[in-house]
C-alpha cells in the first residue's frame, strides 16, 4: 500500500518539520506563555483599573475565548507553521497576510524581550547584574534549546509549567485566608473606562494561544489536539489569573500594589514573609524564562512560513537535517530579539498586546470569511460554536479594546503596519501568486469567473497530511476515472446510453453491448441502494480490466417509478478475474457515501476535479489492492 503523502517526498527538506508534539506538550507551551504576565503586569493594570482588575481579566478572558475558538478552528483545518500569518494570507489575501505576519512576528519578539529583560527584577533578590546583559545570555541559551529540537523545547516547558502550576496552587491556598475585603473598595476607583484599558493593556497575558497556531505543523493529530490543546490551556490560565489576582489584590494595600513590577512576590511576602518572596520570585523567574522558550519557539516560524510564500529569502524556509529545526529563522529571530531588549518596557507591552488583539479579530474574520466563501476543502476538525454571532461579537468587542489602547498603542500598531506594507510592496512580485478564500466570496456574490482551483489543491495536500490518509488502488482508479457532470434530468437508459459512449473506448468494448448490460443488470435487480445513489456494476469479459464512471446529476436520474431520482451514481465494470478488487471498490463507495457530509459537499463541488475530492478525501478504511 502506498502514502499518498509519499508524492510531497519530492518537497524540498526545507518544508518539512516533525510532528513531535502532543497534546500535554501544547498545553505547556501555551499556559507557560501566558503565565509569566501574572508575575509582572497586574501591578502596572492595577493603577489603570484599581481593584476592578479582576473585571479587566474577565473582558479580556471572554474576548480572547472569542478569537480562540476561532483560531481553533483554522488551526485544525490548516495546521501550518506560521499559524495565523497563513490563515490570513489563505483567507484575506497575500498582501493582508503578509503585513500581518511581519507586525505578529515583531511583536512577539518584543514580548519575548520584554520577558527576559523581566527576570532581571526578580534576579535582584539572588544576585545583581547587568539586566541587559542576563537578558541577552539567556536568550543565546533559548536559542541553543530551540536549534537543538522543539520536542527537547516542548519536555523542558512542561517541567517548568508543572512547578509553577504547583507553586501558585499554593500561593492561592496559604493566601486566601490573609485576605481583607477593604482592598476592594471602591471596586472600581477609575470606572468602566479604566476597566477596559486595563483590559487592553494585560489582553497580551492571553498570548500563548497564539503560540500552538505557529506550531500547528509539528504537533501530532493537530486536528484533534490542537483545540483541545488551546481550550484547556485558556480554562487553566483563567483560572489561575482570576484567583491569584484575587489574594494579590485582598493581601495587599492598593498603595503597595499599585505599579508593583513584582505583585505576586510581594503578595507572597505579606503572609509568608520575606522567605515567600524569595521562593515566588524564583517562580517568576521559571514562568518568565517558560513564556520566553515559548515566544522564540513560536515566533520563529514566521519567518519560515513567509519563505515559504516566497516573501522572504528561501534561506529561511531551511530545516536542519540533524535537529528537524528551523535553524536560520530561529537564529535571526533570536537576533531580533536581542535587539528588542533595548527598547522601554511600557511600550513593549502595548505594542505586543495590540497586536495580540489584532490577531484575534483577524481570526474572527478569517473564519467568516472561509465558511461564507464555500471552499470546499476547507474542511476543519473543529468547527466554532455559535456561528457567526460569536466572531461578529468578538471582533466588535476586541476593535473597541483596541481603540481604548490609547494613541501610543495605535501608533506603534500603525508604524509596524506601514512597515509590514512597505515590505510587501516591495517583494509582492517575487511572492508566490496564491488564491485566497475572499476571492472565493467574491465570485460567489458576482457570479463572475475570478479563482481556478490552486485554493483547493492546496487545502486538500493539507488535509492528506493532517489526516495522514493513505492511497489505495481504488483512490488510483478513482484519480483517473471520467466523472460526468449532469444538469438535466434523464432516465436510466439516456444515462447508461451516454454512459456507455463515454466508457466503450476505455474499456475496448461495444457502446451498445454495453448498453444492453447496464439495462440486463438492472432488470435483475434495482442497484438503486439509498434515495439519493445507485451503484450499478456488471461482468464484462476480458482479463485485468476494471474501471469506474462517477456521475453528479443536480436534477436527477430516474431508475425507475418506484425510486426517487438519484444525484451520486458510481458504475463499476470489470471482468471475472478483478472480482477481489470489485468487490473492495463496492465496499469503499459504501464508506464513502456514509460520511455525513458526502450529500451537501457532493451537491456543491464546483469541477470535477472537486468531485473527486469528495470521494478522495473522505476518511475510511483503506485495503484496496490488487491481489
Amino acid at each position: 500500500m502506498l502514502k499518498i503523502r509519499d508524492r510531497f517526498k519530492q518537497r524540498k527538506d526545507s518544508a518539512r518539520l516533525k510532528r513531535d508534539l502532543g497534546l500535554g506538550e501544547i498545553v505547556s507551551i501555551s499556559t507557560g506563555a501566558m503565565l509569566s504576565g501574572l508575575f509582572i503586569l497586574p501591578g502596572l493594570a492595577f493603577a489603570k483599573a484599581g481593584p476592578g482588575l479582576l473585571g479587566s481579566y474577565i473582558i479580556a478572558g471572554l474576548l480572547a475565548m472569542m478569537g480562540m475558538l476561532s483560531q481553533a478552528e483554522l488551526s485544525s483545518a490548516m495546521p501550518r507553521s506560521g499559524g495565523a500569518y497563513f490563515f490570513v494570507s489563505r483567507s484575506l489575501g497575500p498582501a493582508v497576510g503578509t503585513v500581518y505576519g511581519l507586525i505578529t512576528w515583531l511583536s512577539l519578539c518584543l514580548k519575548s524581550a520584554m520577558e527576559l529583560l523581566a527576570i532581571a527584577v526578580f534576579s535582584e533578590s539572588f544576585f545583581t547584574t547587568n539586566p541587559h546583559l542576563l537578558a541577552v545570555l539567556l536568550c543565546l541559551a533559548f536559542l541553543s534549546l530551540n536549534l537543538i529540537g522543539i520536542k527537547e523545547a516542548g519536555r523542558i516547558q512542561s517541567i517548568l509549567v508543572a512547578v509553577i502550576i504547583t507553586a501558585i496552587i499554593y500561593y492561592v491556598v496559604t493566601g486566601i485566608s490573609f485576605v481583607s475585603v477593604i482592598h476592594f473598595e471602591p471596586f472600581l476607583p477609575m470606572g468602566l473606562k479604566g476597566m477596559l484599558s486595563a483590559a487592553g493593556f494585560i489582553f497580551v497575558s492571553f498570548g500563548g494561544l497564539l503560540k500552538i497556531a505557529s506550531i500547528a505543523e509539528e504537533v501530532d493529530r493537530p486536528g484533534k489536539v490542537i483545540p483541545k490543546g488551546m481550550i484547556i490551556s485558556l480554562f487553566i490560565t483563567s483560572l489561575v489569573y482570576l484567583s491569584v489576582i484575587f489574594v494579590t489584590t485582598g493581601v495587599l494595600s492598593p498603595g503597595i500594589l499599585r505599579g508593583s513590577l513584582t505583585p505576586v512576590s510581594t503578595g507572597a511576602e505579606a503572609f509568608m514573609g520575606e522567605h515567600g518572596n524569595a521562593i515566588f520570585s524564583l517562580i517568576a523567574i521559571l514562568a518568565i524564562l517558560s513564556a520566553a522558550n515559548a515566544g522564540i519557539m513560536a515566533s520563529s516560524r514566521y519567518p519560515l512560513a513567509l519563505s515559504r510564500d516566497g516573501l522572504f529569502p528561501e534561506l529561511f524556509g531551511k530545516i536542519n537535517k540533524r535537529f528537524n529545526t528551523p535553524h536560520v529563522s530561529v537564529l535571526v529571530t533570536g537576533s531580533l530579539v536581542i535587539v528588542s531588549l533595548f527598547m522601554q518596557l511600557e511600550i513593549v507591552v502595548k505594542a505586543a498586546s495590540s497586536v495580540l488583539i489584532l490577531t484575534y479579530i483577524f481570526s474572527c474574520i478569517s473564519t467568516m470569511v472561509m465558511r461564507e466563501s464555500r471552499v470546499q476543502n476547507y474542511q476543519p476538525e473543529f468547527m466554532s460554536p455559535l456561528y457567526p454571532w460569536l466572531q461578529i461579537l468578538g471582533t466588535i468587542g476586541l476593535t473597541l479594546l483596541l481603540l481604548e489602547m490609547g494613541k501610543v498603542s495605535l501608533l506603534t500598531t500603525l508604524i509596524l503596519s506601514i512597515i509590514g506594507t512597505i515590505f510587501y510592496v516591495y517583494r509582492k512580485d517575487i511572492g508566490k501568486k496564491r488564491e485566497f478564500a475572499l476571492m472565493h466570496l467574491i465570485e460567489r456574490i458576482t457570479a463572475r469567473e475570478l479563482t481556478s482551483y490552486s485554493l483547493e489543491e492546496e487545502l486538500k495536500e493539507i488535509i492528506i497530511e493532517r489526516d495522514e490518509i493513505f492511497t489505495d488502488q481504488f483512490d488510483e482508479i478513482i484519480k483517473k476515472c471520467v466523472v460526468l457532470d449532469l444538469d438535466k434530468s434523464m432516465t436510466k437508459e439516456e444515462f447508461f446510453g451516454l454512459m456507455a459512449r463515454e466508457m466503450s473506448k476505455r474499456m475496448v468494448i461495444d457502446a451498445g453491448y454495453l448498453q444492453e448490460l447496464l439495462i440486463k443488470r438492472e432488470a435483475e435487480g434495482s442497484t438503486v441502494l439509498s434515495p439519493y445513489l445507485a451503484v450499478p456494476h456488471i461482468i464484462i469479459e476480458g482479463e485485468k480490466k476494471l474501471d469506474i464512471l462517477v456521475a453528479r446529476s443536480r436534477q436527477g436520474i430516474v431508475f425507475s417509478q418506484d425510486t426517487q431520482a438519484v444525484h451520486a451514481v458510481f458504475v463499476l465494470i470489470g471482468t471475472k478475474d478483478m472480482r477481489h478488487m470489485h468487490l473492495c471498490s463496492l465496499a469503499a463507495i459504501a464508506q464513502v457515501v456514509q460520511d455525513p457530509n458526502f450529500e451537501t459537499r457532493w451537491m456543491e463541488a464546483r469541477s470535477i476535479d472537486a468531485i473527486k475530492d469528495v470521494i478522495l478525501l473522505t476518511k475510511r478504511r483503506r485495503s484496496c489492492t490488487f491481489p
